[in-house]
């Protein structure tokens, strides 16, 4: 027969920072000296609180069905959460536990955009983002930033890009890929621009534990308006080193939303898995935040660390980044092709990095410093060498 496969799904594109990551560990098993900067994902072990948590549901036997939207249990350890750490307040009617971080942007997407609804997305973006605007029939409005400004969007850039078919706001903050921060006073600038229009601000928070300098700040704690507008979305997968557990949630003030989420995943997934959900307790009620401070010494460490050799290479350049455990890397001076530049650096240096057109911006690579030190300086000292024989 002659297959015919939907347009939607033919028009995805292959994630190239997990393309990188598996070809990096299929080089290294068959037995290549490979050093993989790629992941995002912490190398540390989930907190032993955590795991306890986890084994102790195996043992009393929870390993049935629960409700779509997570069990009570959960969804009021979040709602405290966001109260404790965020000053927002969300009722248990108002939160949606999902499979990580990424299926809650995906239903999120699939609840809100219709065809030619324009979602608008700083450069550099993550890059699942533009995917499910585009899975979801939406169209992709970029607003390119500059590593001069901190790869942060302006008040008048924002207001240039709405249009009477903008839908919604993708913000990420701290970022991926650039690890910048977007203050309380650039956030309220931002906001007055959507005061008194009907845009819809997504708001990644993925990485908010992960912060070095400045102080994190949630979009929808800063008004009225900015709390019904916002849609939070968080998980356990960056800050309590959770990412193989596959827990994020989304958070709106909006009920009918929140129930339409639930409706989709009632007909998709279900719930998530039982076992995770009760961890999960653990990771957000602050017995494991001592695990949490010493994750964040180690990458504030290693940040500066890399943040100063990567500079000390000729041809490259990188700004400081505020959070998250990447550093973007300018190396358009050597090559504006960001593909070809990563793809050489695995072949002929043994080190994985993902090139920056990923992430909507030539000319870049995003490094990742989620792991120890003593590789750090080793793959580092491979990127010199290979940067000065060119």
């Amino acid at each position: 027969m002659q297959a015919h496969y939907a347009s939607r799904i033919t028009a995805l594109s292959e994630s190239i920072t997990l393309a990188i990551s598996t070809l990096a560990r299929e080089l290294k098993s068959q037995g290549k000296d490979i050093l993989s900067f790629s992941a995002g994902e912490p190398d540390f072990d989930t907190p032993q609180v955590v795991k306890d948590a986890a084994i102790q549901a195996i043992n009393k036997g929870f390993t049935k069905y629960t409700a779509v939207a997570g069990i009570p249990e959960l969804l009021s350890a979040i709602s405290e959460k966001l109260k404790r750490d965020n000053h927002i307040e969300y009722s248990t009617k108002e939160i949606v536990v999902n499979c990580g971080a990424k299926h809650s942007l995906f239903n999120v997407f699939q609840a809100l955009i219709e065809k030619d609804d324009e979602v608008i997305i700083p450069c550099p973006y993550w890059v699942t983002y533009p995917e499910l605007v585009t899975f979801s029939n939406g169209k992709n409005i970029f607003i390119q930033t500059t590593q001069d400004n901190n790869f942060k969007i302006t008040k008048e850039q924002l207001q240039a890009a709405i249009t009477p078919k903008t839908k919604m706001l993708v913000l990420t903050t701290p970022s991926n890929p650039t690890g910048m921060v977007y203050s309380k006073s650039e956030l309220e600038e931002i906001a007055s621009v959507l005061k008194d229009t009907n845009i819809w601000l997504l708001s990644d928070e993925i990485y908010e534990k992960l912060v070095y300098d400045g102080t994190f700040v949630s979009p929808a704690s800063l008004s009225q308006d900015m709390l019904e507008r916002t849609i939070t979305i968080n998980g356990l997968s960056k800050a309590v080193a959770m990412t193989g557990w596959r827990m994020g949630y989304v958070a709106s003030k909006d009920q009918k939303l929140c129930k339409l989420i639930n409706t989709l995943q009632g007909q998709s997934i279900s719930n998530i898995n039982s076992i995770t959900q009760k961890a999960a307790i653990a990771g957000l009620n602050g017995s494991a935040d001592k695990e949490i401070k010493i994750m964040l010494q180690a990458f504030k460490e290693r940040r500066d660390f890399a943040y100063e050799k990567l500079n000390a290479i000729k041809g490259l350049k990188v700004s400081k980044p505020d959070g998250a455990f990447y550093l973007f890397v300018h190396c358009a001076e050597i090559s504006k092709d960001s593909m070809q530049f990563c793809k050489n650096l695995l072949e002929y240096a043994g080190v994985a990095v993902v090139p920056g057109i990923g992430f909507g911006m030539d000319g870049y690579f995003r490094f990742s410093f989620a792991t120890d030190l003593n590789s750090i300086e080793k793959g580092i000292q491979r990127i010199k060498d290979y940067c000065e024989k060119l």
